[in-house]
């Protein structure tokens, strides 16, 4: 029932910017939680950060001081706005959120955006 759109990665040199968006669209009675993980070649998915609706943060410890999390509610976005982008930065970062199913109060499901790829050069 939900459907999340990622924009904004791309090549960037160290020590730039990024932003992330993702949008969520489809039919939900409420967004709850969103994030954002990121998964390099050979390692594990993991989290990045994560926002409530309330729109508390939490993050990955090697990124605090350099990412942030933010979201609008009204337009049901997420946004990673990414500095001092490292090499190690490098990976493909998958939109996540948690929502309520409409007309159903035990429905509260999981979706995952296709990913977009971050690529740092040094």
């Amino acid at each position: 029932q939900v459907h999340l759109v990622e924009s904004g990665g791309g090549l960037v040199q160290a020590g730039r910017s990024l932003r992330l968006s993702c949008a969520a669209s489809g039919i939900f009675f409420s967004i709850e939680d969103m994030g954002w993980y990121r998964q390099a070649p050979g390692k594990p998915r993991e989290l990045v950060a994560t926002i409530s609706s309330g729109s508390n943060p939490n993050y990955l410890d090697s990124v605090k001081g350099r990412f942030t999390i933010s979201r609008d509610n009204a337009k049901h976005t997420v946004y990673l706005e990414m500095n001092n982008l490292k090499p190690e930065d490098t990976a493909v970062y998958y939109c996540n959120a948690h929502y309520w199913v409409v007309g159903d109060p035990d429905r509260y499901l999981e979706v995952w955006g296709q990913g977009t790829l971050v690529t740092v050069s040094s």
